[in-house]
């Protein structure tokens, strides 16, 4: 990788891949038609599952919802990349939609195992809260997604963004919950989830986030 020095707000030599060179070229685009499209699907699953006549039945709903939700954001991410058309507005739109398939997935699970609501309380605090204030914090600086966080902290990419790290924060939690169905072993998992999220949170306050650059204020 191209090595690259900043002033705190951008590159100001080198640009690698990641560094967003000018505005969005267009928003309307496959993968951000991908990323709607997988959100409304699992959305519409993990909503039929609250009318489903057994609890069986609204489980496989669920992981159906779950499925579309990863099985989209794998795809809407390549897509990007496959053909360049990755956004500041997709990246945007891929953070908050993750949340709102999470919300639907986790909130159906309590519904029909209410059993569940602590583990699955403390995870929703990390994910769709601290999680997403980390998540979205790479508007303060030009890169084009919270992937390409190793350009600002390579430390916090490899605690949030890293290919392992996604992996343990969503797919590893939701199939341990579904699982074993154990509510210290979950809780257990998403405290420590929490703490590292809260240890990122410190780390991102200590390294400051940037303030763009006032416009010039037009002649009166």
């Amino acid at each position: 990788m191209a090595t690259t020095e900043t002033d705190g707000v951008g590159p100001v030599t080198e640009q690698p891949h990641g560094w967003a060179t000018g505005p969005d070229r267009s928003v309307l685009n496959g993968a951000n038609a991908i990323t709607a499209v997988r959100t409304l699907a699992a959305v519409a699953f993990g909503l039929a599952a609250t009318t489903a006549e057994s609890t069986d039945s609204a489980l496989l709903l669920l992981v159906v919802s779950l499925a579309v939700y990863w099985a989209g954001d794998v795809l809407d991410g390549a897509w990007a990349r496959w053909f360049d058309v990755e956004t500041r507005f997709g990246g945007v739109l891929d953070v908050v939609c993750d949340r709102v398939c999470a919300l639907v997935f986790y909130l159906g699970v309590v519904w029909h195992l209410p059993g569940l609501a602590v583990p699955v309380g403390v995870y929703l605090l990390e994910f769709a809260v601290v999680d997403m204030v980390l998540s979205l914090a790479f508007v303060s600086w030009p890169l084009i997604s919270p992937n390409y966080f190793y350009l600002v902290d390579r430390t916090m990419w490899r605690w949030n963004w890293s290919k392992p790290a996604k992996a343990v924060n969503s797919a590893f939690f939701a199939v341990l919950l579904l699982v074993t169905q154990s509510v210290w072993l979950c809780t257990t998992i998403a405290v420590a989830l929490l703490a590292l999220k809260v240890a990122s949170l410190v780390r991102l306050v200590r390294l400051g986030v940037p303030v763009p650059p006032r416009a010039p204020t037009p002649p009166a």
